[in-house]
């Protein structure tokens, strides 16, 4: 029996222009490692942000409906825009990526994704994430909110060993 794959913890939130900045590692890495990294966004609302929660439940959302990765891509990429038109533009990008943008809309009046952004939240507390994005893999957490320097290159070293320890 193959052992499970070694997971990536990003905890984020689509309203933080650092977390934008974090894309590009992000994106290297899911190209990289493929399905042998198991790559999972967490939630970090920050209260800087005021449209960072709803963001958090939209993100649920994509992922619910199949296209999460995408999803967050595409709100990152316009945070600015995301930043001035708040859960308007939630919708309007999944109906730009194809998802069930009423679904979407309904899940944000809802809030049935309430409880799953909550919980990520509370976890990331309790293991000291302080701002976003963080990285958490093989029990290391790596704060990306100074900086990113160097940080991808970390993230590859601790996956490769995992990797190598499970094969």
């Amino acid at each position: 029996m193959n052992a499970p794959n070694p997971i990536l913890d990003v905890w984020c939130e689509l309203q933080c222009p650092d977390c934008r900045t974090a894309l590009a590692d992000v994106q290297a890495l899911r190209e990289r490692y493929g399905d042998r990294l198991d790559l999972r966004f967490r939630h970090f609302p920050l209260e800087k942000h005021k449209h960072s929660f709803a963001g958090a439940q939209a993100v649920e959302e994509a992922f619910e409906q199949g296209k999460g990765w995408p999803y967050v891509e595409a709100v990152l990429g316009r945070v600015e825009e995301f930043d001035r038109r708040g859960e308007p533009f939630l919708v309007e990008v999944a109906g730009e990526l194809g998802l069930d943008a009423e679904e979407f809309d309904t899940a944000l009046i809802d809030g049935r994704h309430i409880l799953i952004v909550d919980a990520d939240q509370a976890e990331g507390k309790a293991i000291g994430v302080s701002g976003t994005p963080t990285y958490v893999i093989g029990g290391e957490r790596l704060d990306g909110g100074q900086s990113q320097d160097g940080l991808r290159a970390r993230i590859e070293e601790i996956a490769d060993r995992l990797l190598a320890e499970r094969d």
